[in-house]
């Protein structure tokens, strides 16, 4: 059975992005799924100083192993000031100091959302150039713009029907080649 490591690029105990990725990743079949909380992995501000101070922490080492374990990643990043979110940066920055590529050759649907009405695309045209430099194989890019008008909160889906066909057609493609 294939494993899906699923997350939101946010720290937010309420995150948009992590309802959109919880959504998403309930789309594929006959899978395992594997929701990660950026807030199980908080970790000192990335510095070299605090890397010489604390070494490589467990934290990240556990974040990696995840990653490790995945058939496919699906990431919905928030989207702060244009970039990533504080959060998602600073695991990301930790993890590259491994040695290793962050994202490790795996497949990944990326993603954003936001009650904007760009949904999030800033962050995600950073992502697309950045990633596959960091080992990630993106296998489809989806935006949701105006969260709260086009996602049903008490359903757990996205109600506006254009957007929800989009993101299933890329699921049923994704799912097809795992």
């Amino acid at each position: 059975m294939n494993k899906i490591i699923a997350f939101a690029g946010s720290s937010s105990r309420n995150s948009i992005n992590k309802k959109l990725v919880t959504y998403v990743s309930s789309l594929f079949e006959k899978v395992e799924v594997e929701i990660l909380d950026l807030n199980d992995y908080e970790l000192p501000l990335y510095s070299i100083d605090r890397e010489k101070e604390f070494g490589k922490p467990e934290l990240v080492t556990k974040f990696l192993q995840k990653i490790s374990e995945a058939d496919l990643i699906i990431l919905s990043l928030a989207e702060h000031n244009g970039n990533f979110s504080a959060a998602f940066k600073n695991i990301f920055d930790w993890s590259s100091r491994w040695g290793i590529k962050v994202f490790q050759q795996k497949p990944l649907l990326l993603m954003a959302t936001s009650n904007g009405a760009r949904g999030g695309k800033s962050v995600l045209e950073i992502a697309e150039k950045r990633f596959p430099f960091d080992g990630a194989e993106i296998k489809g890019v989806f935006s949701l713009a105006k969260f709260s008008e086009n996602f049903d909160v008490e359903n757990n889906t996205i109600s506006n029907p254009e957007n929800d066909k989009i993101i299933k057609d890329i699921v049923r493609k994704i799912q097809s080649d795992l």
